[in-house]
């Protein structure tokens, strides 16, 4: 009774609470601070504690989040955020643990590390700010920069084929699986809070304008008078439509989406109906390689959800019945028994 009293008088959160005193130092017109902005409005609707909340960095324009929230937070080193957020959660099964990389940071020297993340299914939420360019240290092309990229280190441009995020964070098997836009602030608000309810390891792709070295990459799905036209929302259970007139659309043919032109009420019949709950991954591939196909639509939103244990759960569980079996050990017996010898 006690405990329902404090909750009830506990103070309820804004994103005022989640705003350290640390001024953001990033490009003025950066859509880091679009994200940072939706992040500060969602986390006061999840009701946790900001002492129950870590956000982990590692190297970028992008890993200075931590310092610009009022939580517990750790910029690590290169590529390794996954490492020590995996840490924290084993440690702590009860925070809300945040890992913020990007393009470079997460999928070059992190790849490793982001792919066993993935696969290990911990509860935790990776946002990728991809910018499809290294923007710290000053526009070098990066493992998203599109074939052709013409960098301060590809001049004749880039022969390196690009990174998928989605297709990767898919084939590594993560359990949520999402992309938003940093100019549509409503559906990445919406995104975030989805990630941080799922049970398991959510990983959202956030398309994020750099302005200096990279600026427009994506205005043809961020300017008004394209966007409907490139964007198309993925919603549960709904056809896949997008066009300013809702006039298009995709169904699936073989083992392809092709594009339907939509003249009467029962050609939506005919579409495919989006299913972020199906444990096969194979749709969910081929709307990620739609960004890869000319004159095809851009899909934001889930792609894939599904539940599996978690590898705190696993790990814990493990713990507890090997305790249960064999008792509470002794670490100076464990440290003479089996194998050992004495040096004299």
């Amino acid at each position: 009774m006690e405990k329902k009293a404090q909750t009830l008088n506990a103070k309820k959160l804004t994103k005022q609470d989640f705003a350290s005193d640390q001024e953001p130092r990033w490009c003025v017109g950066c859509g880091d601070y679009a994200i940072l902005a939706q992040v500060k409005r969602v986390l006061p609707e999840l009701g946790i504690p900001r002492e129950k909340i870590v956000f982990v960095s590692g190297i970028g324009c992008s890993s200075r989040f931590p310092y610009y929230l009022n939580t517990y937070g750790l910029h690590t080193v290169h590529g390794r955020a996954p490492t020590v957020a995996t840490g924290i959660k084993l440690a702590n099964p009860d925070l809300s643990v945040w890992i913020v990389t990007g393009d470079g940071d997460g999928l070059s020297i992190g790849g490793n590390h982001l792919l066993h993340l993935f696969r290990r299914n911990l509860d935790v939420n990776v946002i990728l700010f991809n910018n499809e360019i290294y923007g710290l240290t000053k526009g070098q092309f990066s493992p998203t920069s599109p074939l052709g990229k013409v960098t301060k280190s590809s001049p004749y441009g880039s022969v390196d084929a690009p990174l998928n995020p989605i297709s990767f964070a898919l084939g590594a098997g993560a359990t949520f699986v999402a992309r938003s836009i940093d100019r549509d602030t409503r559906h990445l608000a919406h995104i975030l809070k989805r990630a941080a309810e799922h049970k398991g390891c959510s990983f959202i792709e956030v398309y994020q304008n750099c302005n200096i070295f990279n600026d427009g990459a994506f205005a043809e799905l961020t300017s008004p008078e394209t966007k409907l036209d490139h964007v198309l929302y993925l919603e549960h259970g709904q056809p896949l439509i997008f066009g300013k007139e809702k006039k298009r659309g995709l169904r699936l043919k073989g083992m392809n989406f092709e594009i339907v032109e939509l003249h009467e009420e029962e050609d939506v019949g005919q579409l495919y109906l989006h299913n972020e709950n199906d444990f096969n991954p194979a749709a969910a591939f081929l709307l990620a390689h739609l960004t890869d196909r000319e004159d095809y639509p851009t899909p934001v939103g889930v792609f894939r959800r599904i539940q599996e244990p978690t590898y705190e759960y696993l790990v814990h569980d493990q713990i507890q019945r090997v305790t249960d079996q064999k008792g509470k050990g002794d670490l100076a017996q464990i440290y003479m028994s089996g194998d050992v010898w004495k040096v004299e």
